[in-house]
């Protein structure tokens, strides 16, 4: 298939699969006579491995490590549990700048009537400090 075809079926961006594979996530494809990308089914794989990982906000460094794994069964899994379990502390430590963020949020919001002009605003005050 060519690069719009596997965008279609990946719901990827044609910008995306050829960013992709400038990354090294994708292997290279094979190309018609008239120079035209050609994808196998196993791009198609390879693209929606890529997707997912990046779905769970893996970095592109860590998924192609993740790829590099895949490729070789026969190796423990330790690091690919080492990867994922840095990956689920990163997003402990998100969630509790987001609840922080949220009362910050929420405490501004109280602090202001929605009749109040500008000038009393409880909110600008808030930030202006």
């Amino acid at each position: 298939m060519k690069i719009g075809e596997l965008s279609k079926s990946s719901g990827c961006s044609v910008q995306t699969i050829r960013y992709y594979e400038r990354e090294g996530l994708l292997s290279d494809p094979e190309r018609s006579e008239g120079n035209f990308r050609l994808y196998s089914d196993k791009a198609l794989k390879e693209l929606e491995f890529v997707k997912h990982c990046r779905s769970l906000d893996i970095s592109l460094n860590d998924t192609k490590r993740l790829l590099e794994l895949k490729n070789k069964p026969e190796e423990s899994c330790s690091s690919v549990n080492a990867l994922i379990d840095q990956q689920l502390a990163l997003v402990n430590k998100r969630m509790k700048e987001l609840r922080a963020l949220k009362a910050e949020l929420q405490q501004m919001a109280s602090a202001c009537g929605s009749n109040n002009t500008i000038e009393a605003c409880g909110i600008i005050k808030s930030l202006d400090s």
